[in-house]
């Protein structure tokens, strides 16, 4: 699935240019000028990545960056400010409301490209198609293929979902509602125990390869993949 970006960009030459190199780049872009439009897009949906101008009509990006930050569902996407200002103390400021990375205006297309892969990769790992492999066992997202050892492991849509956000988020405990968001999606409404069926499915196909040991149950907590011992 590509990745949504959510451009926030009063000077329409600038965000149409952005918006069409993200789309050459295989990235699905939402276009808005200002900050309200911006959060009427968030609360329907969250974007992968936000790049973000400091000076925006009303609110400014700098203010809008420290609310995402401060609230609890967007807390965790990545930002990237758009701005004219290059002083040093402008970034600091910029890295210190709440900003991922900071590019400075005029910028290359493949330069801003690249920045949203870096923070991605650093971010939301599970958002990129980097081949990732722990203990024997190789998911890539590119080929949407799943290896363990020389056996081809044969995963439906959530499990390879499930199985790449564990695998890009080792050694640590989700609660249910804590999957459901991360694996299924913001905004979308279903029982909790589904996440007990996918996590069993996702066991039995792991277990042609013996990696079925990797998926860890802690009782009253939730879901994890295990590294260690």
């Amino acid at each position: 699935m590509a990745n949504s970006v959510l451009i926030v960009e009063d000077e329409p030459p600038i965000l149409e240019v952005i918006a069409v190199n993200l789309e050459h780049a295989g990235y699905v872009p939402w276009r808005t000028d200002s900050v309200a439009q911006a959060q009427d897009l968030i609360e329907k949906a969250l974007p992968d990545v936000v790049l973000l101008d400091w000076m925006l009509p009303g609110e400014s990006g700098m203010a809008f960056a420290r609310r995402l930050r401060a609230d609890r569902r967007t807390k965790s996407i990545p930002i990237i400010m758009l701005t004219a200002r290059a002083g040093e103390q402008d970034k600091v400021a910029g890295l210190e409301w709440g900003a991922d990375d900071y590019v400075t205006k005029p910028f290359s297309p493949k330069e801003l490209i690249a920045r949203i892969k870096a923070v991605l990769r650093r971010r939301a790992p599970e958002l990129t198609d980097d081949a990732v492999e722990i203990s024997g066992l190789r998911l890539d997202p590119a080929a949407h293929g799943v290896t363990g050892g020389k056996r081809t492991i044969e995963l439906g849509p959530t499990e390879f979902r499930l199985l790449h956000f564990f695998m890009t988020h080792p050694d640590r405990i989700y609660t249910r509602a804590q999957l459901l968001d991360e694996v299924w999606g913001d905004h979308v409404f279903i029982e909790e125990r589904t996440v007990d069926v996918h996590i069993r499915r996702l066991r039995q196909a792991l277990s042609e390869s013996g990696h079925e040991r990797l998926i860890e149950t802690v009782r009253g907590r939730g879901y994890g993949l295990r590294t260690r011992g």
